[in-house]
């Protein structure tokens, strides 16, 4: 009985979570982030302000929490690499599957909503800002991973001071190769460019990009 019970709690708990980001997105969407209070969110869901931040605890978190699940994305493509694979090799090996998908984690994908959503982002400077920090923390955990591998076929065991900052350094660079590709991507689709247009030119700067991370940046604009 106390597991059906828990399970109804939680049932009730994720519809109206649901029905509380659906209602932000819809007014976010139509009027601007910015321009819509928590409070009118919480009265079309037909809950109290409390309740809302009793989901989100911020109303950063009202959009971004459909972001949750890809932040962290490019951590895992590194730890499920293939035996003998760089890092790098296994982020662009993924990054160019996406865009052939016009995956909208690689900024390729021209739904209208999918745009809509991307434009209000773009337009609200809080939401600009959690992204950044979203993107600090990404690196941080890249890093962390990077050098528990390192330290892993070192057989050290353990992190040295050198080898996380090298690893920070590795994450840094890797993480921000691939957010301006993203970012390149979803600027051209917002200003109106469809994405088959926009894919000979995402495929080619990504392999340039990925390439001179690669092999260094020594021959760069000599």
């Amino acid at each position: 009985m106390s597991n059906g019970t828990g399970s109804l709690r939680e049932r009730k708990k994720q519809q109206t979570r649901r029905a509380v980001s659906e209602a932000a997105i819809a007014l976010f969407l139509e009027r601007g982030f910015d321009n819509v209070p928590v409070s009118e969110v919480a009265a079309v869901a037909e809950v109290s302000t409390m309740t809302v931040f009793n989901h989100f605890p911020t109303k950063e978190d009202l959009v971004l929490h459909r972001f949750e699940d890809h932040f962290d994305d490019i951590v895992a493509v590194v730890l499920d690499r293939a035996p003998g694979e760089s890092a790098i090799v296994a982020v662009r090996r993924r990054f160019l599957a996406g865009l052939d998908r016009h995956d909208v984690v690689t900024g390729l994908d021209d739904d209208p909503h999918v745009l809509a959503f991307h434009r209000m982002v773009l337009a609200a400077p809080s939401l600009r800002l959690r992204v950044l920090e979203q993107a600090t923390r990404t690196v941080d955990a890249l890093a962390d991973a990077l050098a528990d591998a390192l330290a892993e076929q070192s057989g050290a065991g353990v992190r040295d001071v050198a080898s996380r900052t090298v690893a920070r350094t590795v994450a840094a660079q890797l993480c921000g190769v691939q957010a301006e590709l993203v970012r390149e991507n979803v600027r051209r689709l917002a200003a109106g460019e469809a994405a088959e247009v926009v894919h000979p030119d995402a495929v080619a700067a990504a392999r340039r990009a990925f390439d001179l991370l690669e092999h260094g940046l020594g021959g760069y604009c000599v």
